[in-house]
């Protein structure tokens, strides 16, 4: 489903990525886990086409083509979703409308009628009982308003909605406390399918207790330094980054 080759990547000037190389193949989930600035997040933001990381070298192919050669909005349509560390807050937007607008242009993008907002009510309500998200969710603008927890959870509903075909989750388990911890990975489990494939970032390995990866990958300075099951995530969680990191160019 997606492989990539060689990534560099910069941002601000600042090489980042010094060459990624990772597949990942449906029905698989992989972690990628690193210490701060390692280059997790700019993998992420690669991958979704964010402008501010400048990619350098390497390829980039999802499901045959060339990801690089998309903008940010076609790699969404062709199944590429990304749930952000920091979702931001779109004010006077309605939750339900924007959920049904990002629906329908997926449906017109393969080509299939439009949904109205009364047979998209009934496709929300089922989706909003999957991920386990409160009705009141819906009725208020995007994301404002929303703690830490419930901005997370509503990327959870978004990506329930959409139904991609490799979700990308930037450090979903951050500020989030046990209780949310433990409802949004949940929904991330109850979304996996033999079809699609995750990529989580994250710091730690409590996500890992409620969603169990397939393969784990450190990265360091830019690089994956050591790949694994998910008893490399233990191993991290007991004797930290050092004993992976030291000698490969850490970035302080």
């Amino acid at each position: 489903m997606l492989k990539i080759k060689q990534l560099k990547a910069r941002i601000a000037g600042n090489d980042i990525l010094k060459g990624i190389d990772l597949e990942v193949k449906a029905g698989e989930v992989h972690a990628i886990m690193g210490p701060n600035g390692s280059g997790k997040s700019t993998l992420a933001k690669v991958l979704a086409g964010d402008p501010v990381a400048e990619v350098t070298g390497g390829e980039v192919l999802f499901e045959g083509k060339n990801l690089m050669e998309l903008p940010p909005e076609e790699r969404a349509l062709a199944g590429v979703f990304m749930a952000f560390q920091y979702p931001v807050e779109i004010p006077g937007v309605n939750n339900a409308a924007f959920l049904r607008m990002a629906y329908n242009a997926k449906r017109k993008a393969q080509k299939k009628d439009e949904v109205d907002p009364l047979e998209f009510d009934a496709i929300l309500q089922e989706k909003r009982k999957v991920v386990e998200i409160p009705e009141d969710f819906l009725n208020r603008s995007v994301n404002q308003g929303f703690s830490g927890g419930e901005k997370k959870r509503n990327e959870i509903l978004q990506m329930a909605v959409l139904e991609p075909r490799l979700a990308v989750l930037d450090e979903t388990d951050s500020g989030l406390d046990v209780d949310a911890l433990r409802i949004v990975a949940t929904g991330v489990t109850r979304l996996k399918r033999p079809d699609n494939a995750m990529i989580l970032v994250t710091h730690y390995q409590r996500l890992l207790n409620y969603i169990v990866p397939d393969y784990v990958h450190i990265l360091s300075g830019g690089r994956i330094v050591r790949s694994g099951g998910k008893d490399l995530a233990l191993e991290v969680e007991e004797k930290g980054y050092d004993w992976l990191t030291e000698g490969q160019g850490l970035r302080k």
